[in-house]
């Protein structure tokens, strides 16, 4: 087990701008199958980084057959401590234009087909604190480093996790607007749960790509347009996650680190062997 790293859930382009030093791929099995791809160990500006490429490598998996559970337990055992996780959003608002960026701080769920979204279950109950479902601590971090790189941001905002794969019809679109809303994704929520009960620290850097389908005269969301958004503004990630790493301390306690302290309802007598092996 590697101890006191920081982990990064992203796209594979981005993990090739951020100039890992000493890298290896290694390949983890967990008790709850195999994550998306192999992780990426390296050092960047001297941080002990773990990159998880969220699709896979090649892009080949779709939101809803990402084995979030696998993820999650593949970083935590290679000593992951601390999550920044970077994708892709569509904008829910006028003032929040594509290229630019929103530190998320919280989120709604709207999916309906997803599972395996929690550890617990099998002959144990327990129920996490969420009411503030991103890291407080790292997420100062990356708004710090968000104002040093990137001259309009937005430090905080409200991502709806839709189910996809298929973007959202004119309808939707205008109906999130309508609550609030600020970005739209397919992924980010069930990683943040997940991490919580993993006791890890997790924050979200959302890259905005496009108005999804609810703005007049504006062009549909589309693969070629999020694309082209990202290429676009690659360097604006790396910038800030590079940034960020070097104000992380990955040894630092913090309340998510003990978000299981109270969660439990089941005695621990009472939890089935095999279940406890597969949290241990």
């Amino acid at each position: 087990v590697f101890m006191s790293r920081i982990g990064i859930i992203g796209g594979t382009g981005l993990y090739e701008m951020l100039d890992v030093k000493d890298s290896q791929e290694v390949c983890v099995t967990t008790p709850f199958g195999a994550p998306s791809d192999s992780l990426f160990l390296g050092k960047v500006n001297g941080r002990d980084i773990v990159f998880l490429p969220r699709h896979g490598r090649f892009h080949t998996i779709l939101p809803g057959e990402i084995n979030y559970r696998a993820n999650i337990a593949a970083l935590k055992m290679s000593g992951v401590s601390k999550i920044i996780s970077v994708s892709a959003v569509g904008s829910l608002k006028e003032n929040i234009r594509p290229g630019q960026v929103v530190v998320v701080d919280q989120f709604f769920d709207r999916t309906n087909c997803r599972k395996d979204n929690t550890f617990f279950g099998g002959g144990v109950v327990a129920h996490i604190t969420f009411g503030n479902p991103v890291c407080s601590r790292l997420r100062k971090i990356i708004i710090n480093a968000a104002k040093k790189n990137v001259s309009e941001f937005h430090e905080k905002g409200t991502y709806v996790n839709m189910e996809g794969p298929a973007f959202s019809t004119k309808a939707e679109s205008l109906f999130y607007k309508s609550l609030g809303f600020h970005v739209i994704g397919m992924t980010n929520l069930i990683e943040a749960k997940l991490a919580r009960e993993a006791e890890m620290c997790y924050s979200t850097i959302a890259m905005v790509t496009d108005y999804d389908c609810w703005r007049e005269g504006e062009e549909d969301v589309n693969v070629e347009l999020i694309m082209e958004i990202l290429k676009k503004n690659a360097s604006l990630g790396q910038k800030i996650i590079k940034n960020a790493i070097e104000k992380v301390d990955p040894d630092e306690n913090c309340l998510c680190n003990d978000s299981l302290k109270n969660a439990f309802v089941t005695p621990f007598e009472r939890i089935p062997e095999e279940t406890k092996d597969r949290l241990s």
